[in-house]
C-alpha cells in the first residue's frame, strides 16, 4: 500500500523539470529581469512592474536585516510571545492528534475498522475544503473574526465529542460528524490564520527570525502532542 505512493512522487519529480525558476531568484542571483517579467506575466499581466518593485523592496529589507540579539530584545518581546502562543495553541487544540489517530477514534465510536479508515479519508477532504474556504475569507472577514469562528467551533465540537463518549452516545455518524466540524473549524480558523499572523506581526528586518521561531514551536508542539496522545486513556482502550 505504501509503495503506491512512489508513483505520484515520481510524477512530481518529472514535472519539476517544467517548473520555471522563481522571479525573485532570477532577479537576485541572475539579474535576469526579462525572464522574471515573463514568469510574472503568467499570473498577473497587469501587475508585473508592481511585483518587481515589491521583490526589490523585500531584497533591500533583507539586506538591512537585524541581528538575532536585536530580535530577542525587549522591542520585539510582545510579538515573540504572540507568535509562540498562537503556534502552541494551534497544536494544543489536538488537530494533528485527531488527524493521525482518526481511524482509532472512529473505531472507538463504534465504527468498524474498514469504515474507520474510510471516515479518516473524509477528514482529509473536509480539511482541504475548509482550508480553501479560509484562504478565500481571510482578507474578507479578517484574521480575528476567522479565529473567533474557529475557536467557537472548537468549543462546540470538542465539548460535544467529550459528551458523546462520556454518556456513551456512540454509533452512527454522530462522532464522525462532530470530528468533521472540529477539523473544519480548525482549517478555517487557526489553520488558515497562523502562518499569515506570524508573518504580519514582525517587521521586515526580523520577519525571517519570527517565522522560523513560530514554525519551530508549531512543529515541536505537533510532535509532543501526538506523542503524548498515544498514552491517554482513550487512545489505549
Amino acid at each position: 500500500m505504501l509503495g503506491i505512493l512512489a508513483l505520484p512522487a515520481a510524477l512530481f519529480v518529472v514535472l519539476l523539470y517544467f517548473v520555471p525558476e522563481s522571479p525573485r531568484w532570477l532577479m537576485v542571483h541572475r539579474n535576469d529581469y526579462a525572464t522574471a517579467r515573463k514568469i510574472l506575466e503568467v499570473s498577473d499581466p497587469e501587475g508585473v512592474e508592481d511585483a518587481i518593485q515589491s521583490i526589490q523592496q523585500d531584497v533591500r529589507a533583507e539586506q538591512e536585516k537585524a541581528s538575532l540579539s536585536v530580535f530577542f530584545s525587549k522591542r520585539f518581546r510582545k510579538a515573540i510571545i504572540m507568535a509562540v502562543l498562537i503556534a502552541m495553541f494551534n497544536q494544543l487544540s489536538g488537530i494533528n492528534a485527531i488527524i493521525y489517530f482518526a481511524p482509532r477514534v472512529f473505531e472507538l465510536a463504534g465504527l468498524g475498522k474498514s469504515a474507520a479508515f474510510l471516515q479518516s479519508a473524509g477528514v482529509g477532504l473536509v480539511n482541504l475544503i475548509f482550508t480553501m474556504l479560509g484562504l478565500y475569507l481571510i482578507d474578507r472577514l479578517g484574521r480575528k473574526r476567522l479565529m473567533l469562528i474557529g475557536s467557537l467551533g472548537y468549543i462546540l465540537s470538542l465539548g460535544a465529542i467529550a459528551g458523546a463518549f462520556y454518556f456513551q452516545y456512540l454509533g452512527g455518524m454522530i462522532v464522525p460528524l462532530l470530528v468533521f466540524i472540529f477539523i473544519g473549524s480548525h482549517a478555517i480558523g487557526q489553520g488558515a490564520v497562523i502562518w499569515v499572523f506570524i508573518s504580519e506581526i514582525f517587521p521586515n528586518q526580523v520577519r525571517s527570525y519570527g517565522q522560523s521561531l513560530g514554525s519551530s514551536i508549531h512543529w515541536i508542539m505537533a510532535a509532543l502532542v501526538t506523542s503524548v496522545f498515544r498514552f491517554l486513556p482513550i487512545a489505549r482502550l
